[in-house]
């Protein structure tokens, strides 16, 4: 008789991927309402910031913003009377506040260097790719077979959106798969006792947020020398 897993797809697995790919068209809804707003907070303290000053603000607070959700959710285990199970149900709720964070990171940028965000997809192809990082782009240019530096000024803007669906398609099977397991990985951490979790989570945090702001400065290229529009 036959033993092992059978052979074909986990439906358990498809549906958790899904979950997370349902998380983050929420966080991309939500967000994508907040753009212009977050992107006047960046220019608060000097309404004549140039690009460049916005961008390095808009970075700046996703950077610290990211940091501190990991590093609160983490710091509850420590607390007294918090058990793991109130840390366990934090995290979760953090997990859709950094897909949040991320995606008004990653629009806010585009909308400063002037790239379309109107349609679904392009929002999509601009949040995951910024979030996958070096594997993102890669695919992007790949699927949408142009070459050259800064995927999210020549690939998102110009390309058709029947050709953003297929590369959202990859795209998407690549976050389930990075997402997942090191959301999976920073949860365990931060339910560690004695405020260990707190160092972990803000750490992870932080290093997820590193990595966005290189890719995002990678997807656009240098800041625009004005303002668009």
């Amino acid at each position: 008789m036959a033993t092992g897993a059978p052979d074909g797809p986990d439906p358990a697995a498809a549906v958790r991927g899904q979950r997370v790919l349902d998380l983050l068209d929420k966080a991309i809804d939500s967000q994508s309402m907040l753009v212009r707003k977050n992107i006047a907070r960046a220019r608060q303290r000097n309404p004549e910031a140039t690009p460049a000053q916005v961008i390095r603000n808009l970075e700046q607070m996703y950077v610290s913003a990211l940091t501190g959700t990991g590093a609160a959710v983490g710091g509850t285990a420590a607390a007294p009377g918090v058990g793991t199970g109130v840390a366990l149900a934090l995290s979760a709720g953090e997990a859709l506040s950094s897909l949040e964070l991320s995606a008004l990171f990653a629009l806010s940028l585009a909308e400063v260097h002037g790239v379309s965000i109107d349609e679904i997809e392009r929002r999509r192809t601009i949040v995951m790719g910024i979030m996958l990082g070096g594997s993102g782009s890669a695919t992007i240019t790949k699927v949408a077979e142009r070459t050259g530096q800064h995927w999210g000024r020549q690939v998102v803007a110009k390309v058709p959106v029947e050709t953003l669906r297929q590369i959202n398609k990859i795209l998407g099977k690549n976050f389930v798969t990075k997402f997942g397991t090191k959301q999976g990985i920073i949860v365990l951490g931060r339910v560690a006792p004695f405020g260990i979790g707190a160092v972990i989570g803000g750490g992870a945090n932080a290093a997820m947020a590193t990595l966005a702001v290189r890719a995002g400065r990678r997807a656009f290229g240098p800041p625009p020398t004005w303002w668009h529009g």
